[in-house]
């Protein structure tokens, strides 16, 4: 079987190409993509070449981890039907070309334990699914107290984040936001400039913009023995010493989500307590994968880019 599939041949060489799927075993499912979404995050680190070097890394690659399609062939030992719609997290089912995550393509093999069914068929949110897990493993990181929470980015896991700790009765936290283009979109918070705000009593700081540059101004910014939390990824952190020292402070840094953590957001997606509405901003077709991914780490207007499959899956 093939699958067209988004190949990073290289940092900042992109293409969209056919490859041989592994062959699916009995725990195996193989899912028809409709739609997957574009990290702006962790794909631009493995578009630039800036990913650290783990046991695995390489090019060529398949990225992406925010995959929704149907399953159209289950093992008998896969535990999922056929006709489901599922999330798929990743994938490696490309033989040599490795598979960092592995979720971009047209047709995916995967393990039926791996993939997450749908209550209910969510459309393009679907996508949404793993960083929305994002922001509820670094809320629950952070186990955010009473006192007030201000969130450091107003991108899509931002909004998530503060979605999040609403829909879990938290107080409506504060978000910076620097950039005017997406300081727009709140839903029961507020998102201000970082120089419009003097508070200096955040019992918990949630950076997810990434720039380690920031610590010792979020540091400042703590109250009494608040912490901070490092939930972007971020290259080298260091950090003036007696200012943390005169706040007691804590730094802690929220690591990758669990799949415990992508069923604590499918069941507040359920119950109606949380909406992945309204978070993408823009589409492409899957054919048009090299321009998508330029959109999705160039223009400060793209939210949420996602790849619709419909035409090639």
């Amino acid at each position: 079987m093939k699958s067209l599939a988004v190949v990073l041949e290289e940092p900042e060489r992109l293409t969209l190409s056919s490859l041989a799927l592994d062959e699916p075993t009995s725990g195996d499912v193989v899912v028809e993509t409709r739609w997957s979404g574009v990290s702006a995050g962790t794909e631009r680190l493995l578009f630039t070449g800036r990913m650290p070097m783990f046991p695995g890394m390489g090019y060529p690659l398949v990225p992406g981890y925010e995959t929704v399609g149907s399953i159209v062939w289950a093992g008998a030992e896969a535990g999922a039907p056929v006709g489901a719609r599922v999330f798929v997290p990743g994938a490696h089912c490309f033989g040599p070309v490795r598979g960092i995550h592995g979720g971009s393509a047209s047709h995916l093999v995967v393990p039926g334990s791996r993939v997450v069914k749908f209550k209910d068929d969510p459309g393009e949110n679907g996508v949404l699914l793993a960083l929305a897990a994002t922001a509820l493993h670094a809320l629950n990181v952070a186990e955010c107290g009473s006192g007030p929470t201000l969130i450091v980015g107003h991108g899509a896991l931002g909004r998530l984040l503060a979605r999040i700790h609403l829909a879990m009765g938290g107080a409506a936290p504060i978000v910076w936001e620097n950039n005017p283009t997406r300081a727009e979109g709140a839903e029961g918070y507020e998102v201000v400039s970082p120089d419009r705000d003097d508070r200096r009593n955040y019992e918990t700081i949630i950076d997810v913009s990434g720039d380690a540059r920031l610590l010792d101004r979020l540091i400042q910014r703590l109250a009494p023995r608040g912490k901070v939390v490092l939930a972007g990824f971020y290259d080298t952190i260091s950090f003036a010493f007696p200012p943390a020292f005169m706040r007691e402070a804590a730094v802690r840094i929220a690591a990758q989500w669990g799949k415990g953590d992508l069923e604590g957001v499918l069941a507040l997606v359920d119950s109606g307590a949380l909406s992945l509405g309204g978070l993408i901003t823009h589409r492409r077709s899957a054919n048009e994968a090299p321009e998508a991914y330029s959109i999705a780490f160039s223009d400060p207007s793209c939210v949420k880019m996602v790849l619709d499959w419909s035409a090639i899956a």
